[in-house]
């Protein structure tokens, strides 16, 4: 659930009014950064290609600025639809009033979790010998970059007040999860959150992987997926949900790989990300 930023969302207001979608002009979907936007950007043209081939609803493709980027182009009506991660899709639901469509399937599940990644050199083996030491997270609003890993601290009674320097010595965001396994490995920080299989992922091929281990893994977090801002004609989006559910594999398994090295797709329900709402709540990160 990602280094130079990237496009900043500059898009026509003219072409995307309120409510309604020009015959002409193709909608938008904005990718939340969770990977090197450059690669993501060219895999995203070629997913808004098949896309627009299986829907007939012409799509293209931006990536946000930062994760908080996905959430403000939905709620100002600059983009139509997203790829959210878990906490992108509950703001974007509460702030812009967001139907989610479709959930990933990744590495074969439908959930994942969070881990606490520490070098196994460092003989660290619980959390709390983390105590006074440094931790770099992804982005304040990535679900297993910080929030998840934040509210198992606070459960364990080792992060107070919601701040992680009640507890670590220091705290950064590295802006993607190959950024944070990255200074991890470099000695810059003493702990590294991300996803499960962030390792396999980010760091495929790399010797410098089997370095590393975890010292704590959070309860299951729904997949990411994809959301439709309000306005947009049912029937469309019935169009779209119906697309994204044929693009699966193995038909489609070098484009999902490529974006977000997902499966497939599977329909999403507003109430998958129930678990989601409370661990925000937990953090206070509610409206």
């Amino acid at each position: 659930m990602r280094l130079p930023r990237a496009l900043v969302l500059a898009l026509s207001v003219s072409a995307l009014l309120p409510g309604s979608v020009s015959a002409s002009a193709p909608l938008t979907l904005v990718l939340t950064p969770s990977r090197d936007p450059t690669a993501l950007q060219e895999a995203g043209d070629a997913f808004a290609k098949t896309l627009t081939r299986l829907s007939g609803v012409s799509i293209k493709t931006i990536v946000a600025s930062d994760y908080a980027g996905v959430v403000e182009a939905l709620r100002s009506r600059r983009v139509h639809l997203a790829f959210v991660h878990p906490v992108g899709y509950v703001l974007a639901n509460r702030e812009a009033g967001c139907h989610i469509l479709v959930r990933d399937i990744w590495q074969g599940k439908t959930a994942y979790t969070a881990r606490i990644y520490v070098l196994k050199a460092k003989g660290l083996t619980r959390l709390e010998d983390l105590r006074g030491r440094t931790i770099a997270f992804v982005d304040p609003a990535s679900s297993s970059g910080y929030i998840y890993p934040m509210v198992l601290l606070m459960k364990r009674g080792l992060v107070t007040s919601r701040d992680p320097k009640s507890f670590f010595k220091d705290a950064l965001f590295a802006g993607t999860h190959e950024a944070a396994l990255r200074a991890l490995l470099r000695g810059s920080v003493d702990a590294a959150a991300s996803f499960d299989t962030a390792l396999q992922i980010h760091l495929k091929g790399d010797p410098a992987a089997e370095q590393i281990t975890h010292v704590a893994e959070t309860p299951p977090i729904p997949e990411a997926g994809i959301c439709a801002r309000p306005g947009l004609d049912p029937a469309v989006r019935e169009r779209l949900k119906a697309a994204l559910l044929a693009i699966k594999k193995p038909e489609y398994a070098a484009l999902l790989k490529q974006v977000y090295d997902i499966d497939g797709f599977i329909e999403a329900f507003d109430r998958d990300y129930d678990p989601v709402r409370e661990a925000m709540d937990l953090m206070g990160l509610t409206r």
